[in-house]
């Protein structure tokens, strides 16, 4: 994976958008579909005109964030599909809406040449994966996106950690991230999608939408595997337990919104499992824990699925994964036979993964760069739980492929392009493409 470094727009976006969390009104009055024609030629009728001197910040509902002026086509041929915005830098589109589901169309494409688009939406959740069009061809691509804010009620919030207090996922606007070779999009469309069945993701930071480069978990990537007729909301935060995540009130606003026919994903342990306030016991405690979740989530005709907890990246003298988790995943397997509840054995399925690339390629998935990869980085980050963007790839290809193996309704929201994961058959690491987004840190995570 090639390396490059916006530190410009990531400073722009801490700048621009943390005052937006925290001081702009939620314009609950947005009239829908929202529609913006993107470029400097025609205007299509009924579109809002956005050029590349429209800046977002908190004075404006809408407009780029870029690290680079945009580029573009002016052609007048089509109002809506001749002119269009691009840059060879990666770029921001972000508009204030308030908390919701939503369903976008992107049109993308270069009437005159060739494109490849990558689409990421809010925390650099993979929406849309290198979307290539030859020379004069334009395509209409829908994604949908959850929208949250932290608040409850009048009363209760939910009680973030202070780096959380910029995140994309928590603020009362809609960002999407374009990138990739050649990024064109000419147009988008906002719709209100809130009858949309969704699927919730509970867990730590193997699971959270990580905020920035080089970190990623497997929640992120999901997305990208899923039709745009279900949405994927992650709820997931690094360093979590069972606990904290019900006291800090994560749960909470999970059960404010979830509704019959919705999913509930469960992934926790690797934090549980250790001393402290937190701490339970696998067969009693934590299994008690996850009842309550799973009570929850039935009493709203919702449907809770568990997901065992990914393997730490630590090997034998035979090159075998050592059991770190130790029996935490066992008993959410007993658990999930004696509530008749989809089990997806993620612990299982990382370690055929990790050790079908073995001891040093295993590297590859995760956190692990010589020192002055990444800007102030000057010791080796070495991270042996953390997934870069290719091992939070394969990750989500086995939740995926759990979906379908455990024969779940879920399956029929599964891509057309999914072709089943074996994960004694991994992807090749070096031909994996991932356009880096700006935002960047080397600081690990909360949670080993």
């Amino acid at each position: 994976m090639k390396i490059k470094i916006g530190s410009i727009i990531a400073v722009a976006l801490m700048v621009i958008l943390l005052p937006a969390c925290i001081c702009a009104s939620t314009p609950d009055g947005v009239q829908f579909p929202l529609k913006f024609d993107f470029g400097s030629g025609g205007l299509e009728s009924g579109y809002i005109s956005v050029n590349s001197n429209d800046i977002f910040d908190s004075n404006h509902e809408y407009g780029f964030i870029s690290e680079k002026k945009l580029e573009g086509n002016q052609d007048v041929a089509d109002p809506l599909t001749s002119d269009f915005v691009t840059s060879d830098q990666p770029f921001y589109f972000t508009v204030k809406m308030p908390e919701g589901r939503y369903k976008i169309s992107l049109t993308l494409g270069d009437p005159n040449g060739t494109s490849a688009t990558t689409v990421k939406a809010e925390s650099r959740r993979l929406m849309l994966e290198d979307v290539r069009t030859a020379k004069g061809q334009v395509v209409t691509k829908t994604i949908v996106v959850d929208v949250r804010t932290p608040r409850i009620n009048d009363s209760l919030n939910v009680r973030r950690k202070s780096r959380e207090l910029v995140y994309l996922n928590w603020d009362n606007q809609l960002t999407l991230e374009f990138g990739g070779e050649r990024p064109c999009v000419s147009s988008i469309q906002i719709e209100e999608a809130n009858d949309l069945p969704v699927i919730f993701l509970a867990g730590n930071s193997t699971v959270v939408d990580q905020e920035n480069e080089p970190w990623a978990s497997w929640g992120q990537m999901f997305p990208r595997f899923l039709k745009p007729e279900i949405v994927v909301a992650n709820f997931a935060e690094s360093g979590e337990t069972l606990k904290a995540f019900r006291r800090e009130n994560r749960l909470k606003k999970i059960l404010s919104v979830i509704k019959a026919g919705d999913y509930l994903f469960m992934e926790f342990a690797h934090n549980d499992q250790k001393p402290g306030g937190n701490h339970v016991e696998p067969f009693t405690t934590y299994q008690d824990e996850l009842r309550y979740f799973i009570n929850e989530a039935r009493k709203r005709g919702a449907h809770p699925v568990l997901v065992t907890s990914t393997n730490r990246r630590k090997f034998n003298e035979q090159g075998e994964i050592v059991n770190t988790l130790e029996e935490y995943p066992e008993a959410m397997r007993q658990l999930a036979k004696a509530e008749n509840l989809p089990l997806i054995d993620l612990n299982a399925m990382s370690k055929q993964l990790y050790e079908t690339l073995g001891v040093e390629n295993s590297k590859k998935a995760f956190v692990h760069y010589p020192a002055n990869t990444y800007p102030r980085q000057n010791k080796p980050l070495a991270d042996n739980t953390h997934f870069n963007p290719y091992g939070a790839y394969e990750l989500a290809k086995c939740v995926v492929q759990g979906i379908m193996d455990n024969e779940m309704e879920l399956a029929n929201y599964i891509v057309d392009d999914f072709n089943g994961f074996d994960p004694t058959k991994p992807d090749d690491w070096a031909t994996f493409f991932w356009p880096e987004s700006p935002a960047k840190q080397v600081l690990k995570p909360d949670g080993n």
